[in-house]
């Protein structure tokens, strides 16, 4: 299964596959087509309430991502991680967010999440 994150201010490449934006948001500053996203499921993508706490540096990137897992547990968010998880079988999967450090994003505990947990 191939997952990875990027920046979605990087320039496509041929080797992305599916390119998912993960961010709530659309980034500021970018042209939609300039992106070239294929899907932007609004349901994976972490509650502004946790967002802004995030941001906020309120709490550690373990805390956040133990709230975050709590949200995609979710049936609306556990429906769509399957469905790209499905799709992470098929072919490969970039995750893209604004964010400035996407290692310690909700878009690597998505790719996490779909590389080593199984479906539900």
């Amino acid at each position: 299964m191939s997952v990875r994150v990027r920046r979605v201010y990087e320039p496509p490449e041929p080797d992305d596959g599916l390119r998912v934006l993960v961010d709530r948001l659309w980034p500021r500053g970018l042209a939609k087509d300039a992106a070239r996203v294929d899907e932007w499921p609004k349901g994976l993508t972490p509650s502004t309430e946790l967002r802004r706490w995030y941001h906020a540096g309120e709490g550690s990137y373990e805390e956040f991502r133990e709230r975050y897992e709590a949200e995609l547990a979710g049936e609306e968010a556990a429906g769509l991680l399957d469905g790209l998880r499905g799709s992470a079988r098929t072919g490969p999967v970039t995750l893209l967010t604004a964010s400035k450090d996407p290692e310690r994003s909700h878009a690597a505990v998505l790719a996490d999440l779909l590389k080593h947990r199984p479906e539900k």
